[in-house]
């Protein structure tokens, strides 16, 4: 297999975007990522597409094939990709395989959701598709409550307690404010979300990722080629997916998705390095009990330490593994099909050194997106040249 590099990205802001549709929004991303990718869009020989609700939501599909129409590639594979939240990151490696196994020395990954233009009903229920509703569905759950009885399992266990889990959203909403694609970034106090509105007991409104708009794309070429690009292209060392249980009732460990411990473990086996090696991680943040537990099943933190470690401080830019400098989907939002490949977008700008929440010194990162409950999961290692 041949290496593989990110050269072109781009990105718009996430949030309430009016008056565009999602097409347009792709377009955006998309021009932005050719325009420094160091090949020319006539060189693209794939583009993968995430997303996951633009049947339901906007009653269009075929997005893969209509934004290559609009981009002006040539007749190529285009393909729409489907994992629920992670719809993004698999794409990305979609596009990494294509490229690694000479089908391409080029391709494009896109990934855009719309979102706002929909009400709260029909957000919820284009969300729950994301879950078994023959079995998860007809308990009433929702994906607010799935994480809010994690927490209540993980408090139970370890002790956890809720300014430990809000120290994760002042951070992350921190975190957005110096983030121009972040729209919800805030300046939170302990007291602020504590008397915040109830979502699904323990879980409250800023536990949770706002609904957003938005679109990300980054061109993947083989490494020779990435030599000829303007910008620092960055290796991608690893690209892993992983299947989890589709239903809730099914995971084997109710504060952990399986999922992430496979995917993190065969990312980390593929890139030849260990969670202790890497600078910084954009991690899927849904819920604010989601980091916490994630970060834990990716071996970054110890299991029953991520809320500790956060109110520590010790998940901040500047320490010990920095978790979601970007603002994270807390404060960037989640427009689904998205928020993978706006994470490769935040890591590529960390490791060539030009974000505007730079972790110093970043060599390696890592981008983690998780899909329904548990049932996909992407990870992908990142590297500078000389890392």
């Amino acid at each position: 297999m041949r290496e593989v590099a990110i050269t072109g990205i781009g990105s718009t802001p996430f949030g309430k975007i009016e008056g565009r549709l999602g097409p347009s929004l792709a377009v955006e991303a998309a021009n932005a990522a050719l325009l420094r990718a160091g090949v020319d869009r006539t060189e693209i020989g794939a583009l993968y597409l995430g997303n996951f609700m633009s049947g339901p939501l906007s009653g269009q599909e075929v997005l893969a094939g209509l934004v290559a129409e609009e981009l002006g590639l040539p007749n190529i594979p285009c393909t729409k990709v489907e994992g629920a939240c992670a719809s993004g990151g698999i794409a990305f490696r979609h596009a990494c395989l294509a490229v690694a196994s000479g089908l391409t020395d080029a391709a494009l990954v896109i990934g855009v959701e719309k979102m706002t233009h929909a009400s709260g009903a029909q957000v919820t229920s284009a969300l729950n598709c994301a879950m078994d509703n023959e079995a998860d569905g007809l308990s009433g759950l929702t994906f607010p409550g799935v994480f809010g009885l994690m927490w209540r399992i993980h408090a139970a266990k370890y002790g956890t307690t809720r300014d430990q889990v809000s120290a994760v959203v002042m951070k992350n909403k921190a975190n957005g404010l110096k983030n121009p694609l972040a729209q919800m970034g805030a300046s939170l106090t302990l007291e602020q979300i504590r008397q915040s509105a109830q979502i699904a007991d323990p879980l409250q409104l800023y536990d949770c990722c706002p609904v957003s708009d938005g679109a990300a794309a980054v061109v993947v070429v083989r490494a020779d080629r990435a030599k000829d690009a303007p910008d620092l292209p960055i290796r991608v060392l690893a690209s892993a997916q992983t299947r989890g249980s589709p239903r809730i009732s099914n995971q084997a460990a109710n504060c952990s998705f399986d999922a992430n411990v496979a995917a993190g473990r065969k990312a980390y086996e593929m890139a030849g390095v260990s969670a202790k090696d890497i600078d910084f991680v954009e991690l899927h943040d849904c819920f604010s009990m989601a980091e916490i537990i994630d970060s834990e099943d990716l071996g970054l933190v110890p299991r029953g330490k991520g809320a500790i470690w956060a109110a520590e401080g010790r998940t901040q830019v500047g320490g010990e593994i920095p978790i979601n400098p970007s603002g994270g989907l807390i404060a960037k939002g989640h427009p689904v099909g998205a928020t993978g490949v706006g994470q490769l977008y935040e890591a590529t700008l960390q490791l060539r050194g030009l974000h505007p929440n730079q972790v110093k010194d970043a060599a390696i990162g890592m981008t983690h997106n998780l899909g329904g409950t548990g049932v996909a999961c992407s990870v992908s290692i990142l590297a500078r040249p000389d890392a």
